[in-house]
């Protein structure tokens, strides 16, 4: 039987390999480097007797202590909302305006508030309400139907051009595409809105069109009029643009977009955290 080769250099058994001149000596593991790996195996086999481990065609072998770390989270989850509990219910039985006046009431709905408008409202409302073109930006001061909390509050419950029957309706005709105007009105109307917009003198013409179609509405002066949800035209706040492309596809078409009716889905002491939320964000009045 062959010897194995050594080093001569080291008098140390190699592996009788080598690459350019240099050997690979045959040098045991360190002891401190072997007992490790023995204790991790050891760990290995017993934590997965104990605890959750070896996964099967419908199941898994749960453990001998029978640990789960789904009822775990369901438990932490329980502790909380039952923490949450003498909040919310406060929150539920007494009015909006109170829930504010409550500094502890209202703490504890901003921060509630911040978690539920990001699980519901920030996928069209931005992150910090912020808005973007046809969502509206919730924390300037540019309301449809009023920033109060309360309108805030009708607002969320029972959204905008919904199915509930307290819903926001507002409902702007389409101008071009009912054959109400045509397409020089359109134009003209739209020269009007950017001269109010501007503080400039609008044509006559388009004054004219303006003062028959769109004034009942939105106020001689274009101010806009809160109780029919008819927007300012002369604060350049646009939700789809303030370009005049938009302006008249605006005018021609309409826009109709839907918030939905957030009760049903949320209880009562959400939607008033909410409100309380969307309030604090700079727009609320």
């Amino acid at each position: 039987m062959a010897k194995t080769p050594q080093n001569p250099n080291q008098g140390t058994e190699t592996t009788g390999h080598e690459w350019d001149g240099i050997q690979e000596l045959n040098n045991p593991l360190p002891k401190w480097w072997l007992y490790t790996f023995y204790v991790t195996v050891v760990f290995a086999i017993i934590w997965s007797v104990l605890y959750p481990s070896v996964p099967g065609f419908r199941s898994y072998f749960s453990g001998v202590l029978g640990y789960s770390q789904r009822q775990e989270v369901a438990d932490n989850l329980q502790k909380a909302a039952d923490s949450q509990a003498a909040y919310r219910t406060r929150i539920r039985d007494v009015s909006i305006e109170e829930v504010k006046a409550d500094a502890d009431l209202y703490r504890f709905s901003i921060a509630g508030g911040r978690v539920l408008f990001a699980e519901n409202c920030a996928g069209c409302h931005q992150s910090g309400g912020m808005g973007t073109k046809g969502y509206p930006n919730l924390a300037d001061d540019d309301w449809l139907w009023g920033g109060q909390l309360a309108e805030i509050e009708k607002t969320i419950r029972f959204g905008i051009r919904g199915m509930h029957e307290d819903t926001r309706v507002s409902q702007m005709p389409r101008f071009l595409a009912d054959g109400i105007l045509k397409p020089k009105d359109i134009e003209a109307v739209a020269d009007h809105v950017e001269a109010i917009a501007a503080g400039r003198t609008a044509s006559p013409h388009g004054a004219t069109v303006f003062a028959e179609n769109c004034a009942v509405c939105h106020g001689p002066a274009g101010k806009g009029n809160r109780e029919l949800g008819a927007p300012n035209l002369t604060d350049k706040i646009s939700l789809y643009g303030n370009d005049r492309a938009a302006l008249i596809q605006t005018i021609a078409q309409s826009r109709n977009g839907v918030m939905p009716a957030w009760t049903g889905r949320l209880d009562d002491a959400t939607i008033k955290m909410l409100a309380v939320y969307v309030h604090s964000l700079g727009g609320g009045e």
